[in-house]
């Protein structure tokens, strides 16, 4: 076991520390806090590459480490964490991305007055999901996972006078947790049945051969096995996290906090942790018994709902991205069909494939965020697409690299590492022996994928800046942004210069209105657009060395099979054409903001639809929320006449037992203890008088006494 597997926890705990440090740190100690942050995730990264490095020595599987936690009776708690393929993956990944991230919000956060709470909440939100990615403990993972959801509110609200961000935050909380009681219900089971949470623990572990054939042999509800009706209801829990059909509508709605958390949400952490937890589940997920060996299959009930589940999923939100008009929900609604793509690539062809569009797309989907938070920042933080054009003049840096994300998101053949990750999809997909359609939806979905990023960037980069009176009207729609709100409260009296009104003959001209952002931002768009390019490399059926790291066995004759080829013929087919058909349509012409989409005039009633997302939102608030309201008012009417009626009862029961009792014992028990008292107490005057001391009144009682005997004597004798 390497040094680093064994201290494989100061991985996340420095972010964790970091995140400490700064929330005790004074708020005006802005270059401490990010100094604090960027030092501790890039000590992170440093720490992942070794461990990643770890993994690369021949015949490596896995290492895990486990300590006890705490022991009642015979029961002992334990805990730990993983290093192997998958984890060190991750944690690459997430650091790298992170890393890059937190540079750019240095920033593009520079003038909000809350910048070190920010950067406190960044790094709660990377250490959290570090942690994830190592546990070894699905009970460690779970603890993880909220903290993930936890980070995630406090990121998507960041902005909290903003209504609009206070609502989105509260609704990511509550989706999400609806998902997690799916996963927490599967952790309990999983418990009872195998006696251990632990993944791996020298065959011990509930993800190995003799926990894993108790599962497959026991037999529940509708003659689902243990295993895959613990793998439905953990895949709960990754539907509501990676924003899957029906808990997607968080999702969208999350683009209401500062665009560097939406990178950092949609790209490398939330998310993907949903992915990561079914590609760790799979073991369980796949297992099945063909005559008396346990073996793995990507047939089994619960890999075919995460399939169609994934499949739909990528074509609905495909096609709601087609008619948003926000930058960063086209980019969201994006982010719901990749991870459609992952969950299919997970199901069909294994975890790695999976997991290689996961890592590919961490990369250009963080680019891509990044890139609209460029275009917002240099745009007075518009970000309405019919508000925005001509940018790639004024822009050229961003435009480059928006550019290089939108061809790996679109999937441009040969030199853009979305395209091979997709492709691999796609072909797992096909070869799935169980049906067709999860493959058909995906081609549908990347064909969707190439058309709306394509219109994104008509919109934003080509043609003409919109009209001066565009900009105006802009300015009055669009209320002050929560930096600006938040800096007037406390005090400050000079808003951001990034939001200053440019000058008519600036705007008239063009030069001045848009500035290309500073370096600290365009310089992580230029890493991640060069990362991007970089990953085909690994990831091309030639050399698919990504593939093959994260579980994929290398075939002897290294040759490609003859399948491949007509994917990605199809592939390149449906990609230039989705861009082809964008670019007739939304080619660079000039229209004012107002104009309508050529889509929406030519279909009105299908447009209105997708722009509503299907209505699913007014849906859920017609059904389960009028629902919820509808059983507020029947509780708060049995509460207000039912519960609080029969609480009057009883107190006034109560009132009538208590004015009885005292009735009783005022006038029985006090009285007759009082006469009794009072009957002693005379007594004892009476006899106090015979012992007052006074010898020749006890004489003369003596001799009355005894003249009485002496009567009382000679009467008796006399008889």
């Amino acid at each position: 076991m390497t040094w680093v597997a064994q201290h494989l926890w100061l991985i996340p705990l420095l972010p964790l520390v970091a995140a400490g440090m700064i929330a005790v740190t004074p708020r005006p100690h802005r270059r401490f806090a990010a100094g604090t942050a960027l030092g501790a995730l890039a000590a992170a990264f440093g720490l992942s590459t070794i461990a990643f490095v770890a993994t690369l020595q021949p015949g490596f599987t896995r290492s895990a480490v486990n300590t006890p936690w705490f022991t009642a009776g015979e029961i002992t708690l334990q805990l730990g964490w993983l290093l192997d393929p998958l984890s060190a993956a991750m944690l690459v990944m997430i650091t790298f991305v992170g890393s890059l991230i937190f540079v750019f919000s240095t920033g593009y956060m520079a003038e909000d007055p809350n910048f070190t709470r920010f950067f406190g909440f960044l790094c709660l939100f990377a250490a959290a999901m570090l942690g994830l990615v190592i546990a070894n403990s699905l009970l460690v993972l779970f603890v993880c996972w909220e903290l993930v959801g936890l980070a995630s509110y406090l990121l998507i609200g960041f902005w909290f006078t903003k209504p609009a961000a206070a609502a989105a935050a509260k609704k990511a909380f509550i989706t999400t947790r609806i998902g997690d009681l799916g996963l927490f219900a599967a952790m309990l089971w999983l418990n009872a049945d195998t006696g251990t949470l632990l993944f791996y623990d020298t065959g011990r572990g509930c993800l190995e051969a003799g926990a894993l054939s108790g599962l497959v042999a026991q037999t529940t509800v509708m003659g689902l096995t243990a295993s895959s009706a613990i793998g439905l209801l953990a895949f709960w829990g990754a539907v509501g996290k990676s924003g899957q059909l029906p808990l997607h509508v968080w999702l969208p709605d999350a683009m209401e906090g500062p665009t560097p958390v939406s990178a950092l949400i949609h790209a490398a952490t939330m998310v993907a942790a949903g992915v990561f937890l079914i590609a760790r589940l799979f073991p369980l997920l796949g297992s099945t018994v063909d005559g008396d060996q346990l073996t793995v299959s990507n047939t089994t009930p619960v890999l075919i709902v995460i399939a169609w589940v994934g499949a739909i999923t990528a074509v609905f939100a495909a096609l709601c991205a087609v008619a948003q008009t926000d930058l960063k929900r086209v980019l969201a609604y994006s982010t719901m069909s990749q991870l459609g793509l992952m969950f299919v690539g997970v199901a069909t062809a294994g975890p790695a494939v999976g997991m290689m569009h996961l890592l590919t797309h961490a990369f250009f989907k963080a680019l891509l965020f990044l890139g609209a938070g460029s275009v917002i920042h240099a745009c007075h933080h518009e970000q309405d697409l019919r508000r925005l054009g001509g940018l790639r003049r004024f822009l050229p840096v961003t435009f480059a690299t928006y550019a290089a994300g939108m061809m790996a998101l679109s999937g441009v053949p040969i030199f853009f590492s979305g395209f091979w990750s997709k492709d691999a999809v796609v072909y797992g997909a096909l070869a799935w022996p169980v049906s067709y359609g999860p493959f058909i939806l995906c081609v549908v979905g990347a064909a969707l994928t190439a058309f709306y990023m394509t219109r994104q960037m008509c919109f934003v980069f080509f043609g003409e800046p919109r009209q001066e009176e565009d900009h105006h009207a802009s300015s009055e729609r669009h209320p002050p942004t929560p930096a600006v709100a938040m800096g007037e409260l406390d005090g400050l009296t000079k808003p951001s210069s990034a939001l200053r009104a440019p000058s008519p003959q600036a705007i008239a001209s063009g030069e001045g209105r848009f500035r290309e952002s500073p370096r600290v931002m365009t310089v992580p768009l230029a890493i991640l657009a060069v990362s991007t390019v970089l990953l085909s490399a690994l990831c091309t059926p030639f050399w698919p060395w990504l593939e093959h790291y994260l579980g994929v066995p290398a075939s002897a004759d290294h040759e490609v099979p003859s399948g491949v080829w007509g994917v990605v013929a199809l592939s390149s087919v449906v990609s230039l054409g989705g861009i082809a058909c964008a670019w007739w349509i939304y080619r660079p012409i000039r229209q004012s903001a107002e104009s309508k989409d050529p889509l929406a005039r030519r279909f009105p009633i299908i447009w209105g639809v997708l722009a509503r997302s299907f209505g699913v939102d007014t849906l859920y608030a017609a059904t389960i929320l009028r629902a919820g309201e509808i059983l507020g008012r029947v509780s708060a009417w049995l509460d207000r006449w039912m519960w609080e009626g029969l609480t009057d009862v009883f107190r006034s029961l109560g009132q009538l037992t208590g004015w009885a009792s005292a009735r009783l014992d005022e006038t029985a028990l006090n009285s007759g203890f009082d006469q009794g008292c009072e009957v002693t107490r005379r007594s004892g005057q009476r006899l106090a008088w015979l012992h007052n001391g006074r010898v020749h009144r006890y004489l003369r009682v003596l001799a009355m006494g005894v003249a009485v005997l002496g009567l009382l004597l000679f009467g008796w004798m006399k008889r």
